[in-house]
């Protein structure tokens, strides 16, 4: 008895050694009070909150160029955070120009005010409901951020997605908002074809259905900022202030001349882009290259 026991014993052990590595592991509560972030990981057919380490190191005042917009964003978030009536958001333009890294200055900013943001990726938005309902009663600040929120012609996803923002966010507790970035101000391409049914009554444009169906899906945020391509000027002076920033933190002597405005254009143009990314890593590039020429 004692031998077939054993033997039992040491199967029923092979094979549970060999289910352990097909279960989902144990995910541990996340303490809001040291977490800032999160990203929601689908996982088969339910998902968890992955905690992130977040930098801090972008500032509001790092965005140069787009105060409008800031200003506006800044001021929703104090409302938020603040217990005030505040709008879901759609920050839409070209890209490279500030829009997602205005809402992750902004958790630098108001982190210490009960702000955290939590990622969720455009295909994982039908799971809304249930990020939503592991954030009820907290008493955190939460921003739900959505990166290049958009939909590519023939997809029929937005359709989808629209009902299930109007449930999610019309039922969303009072320390849920949703930020989204997206490069199309409808988050839809739109079509010479969507315009040719458009009627006229009694001197009113009346637009066709294909239209206000895509433009429904965007009306689900109150608050919508458009971000334009840069001026040359503008690019110019996002390049001056990040080469000023890295250039104090490696204690490097530099001065602004027509020779590095020069070489900051050709940069942009080789890129095909004059944006605040581009700014950014021409800066980089730029200060890397003197320090290694001061080299011993």
């Amino acid at each position: 008895m004692d031998a077939r026991l054993n033997a039992f014993l040491e199967r029923a052990d092979a094979f549970l050694s060999r289910l352990e590595p097909l279960l989902p592991a144990t995910r541990q509560v996340i303490d809001w009070d040291r977490c800032l972030a999160a990203r929601w990981q689908r996982e088969g057919r339910t998902g968890f909150l992955l905690p992130l380490e977040v930098s801090l190191d972008m500032r509001l005042s790092d965005l140069i160029g787009v105060d409008k917009q800031r200003e506006q964003l800044a001021r929703n978030t104090r409302q938020f955070i603040d217990g005030l009536p505040a709008n879901h958001a759609l920050l839409w333009g070209s890209r490279g120009t500030g829009k997602s890294s205005l809402v992750r200055a902004l958790l630098a900013e108001h982190a210490g005010a009960g702000l955290r943001l939590i990622e969720i990726e455009r295909d994982h938005l039908a799971d809304l409901p249930r990020v939503v309902e592991q954030l009820t009663k907290l008493p955190q600040r939460f921003v739900l951020f959505c990166d290049d929120l958009s939909f590519e012609s023939g997809e029929g996803d937005y359709r989808v997605l629209k009902s299930v923002l109007d449930g999610s966010l019309e039922q969303a507790p009072d320390n849920v908002l949703l930020y989204a970035t997206s490069n199309r101000r409808h988050l839809v391409p739109e079509k010479e074809s969507d315009n040719e049914n458009w009627k006229r009554v009694d001197g009113e444009l009346h637009p066709s259905e294909a239209v206000e169906d895509k433009i429904a899906l965007s009306d689900r945020f109150g608050l919508w900022l458009s971000f334009y391509p840069f001026t040359q000027e503008h690019y110019l002076s996002v390049v001056e202030h990040w080469i000023g920033e890295l250039a104090r933190k490696a204690g490097l002597a530099w001065q602004r001349d027509a020779e590095l405005d020069v070489q900051a254009v050709r940069w942009a143009t080789g890129r095909g882009n004059r944006n605040g990314r581009c700014a950014y890593q021409f800066a980089r590039y730029w200060v890397g290259l003197k320090l290694l020429e001061q080299a011993p």
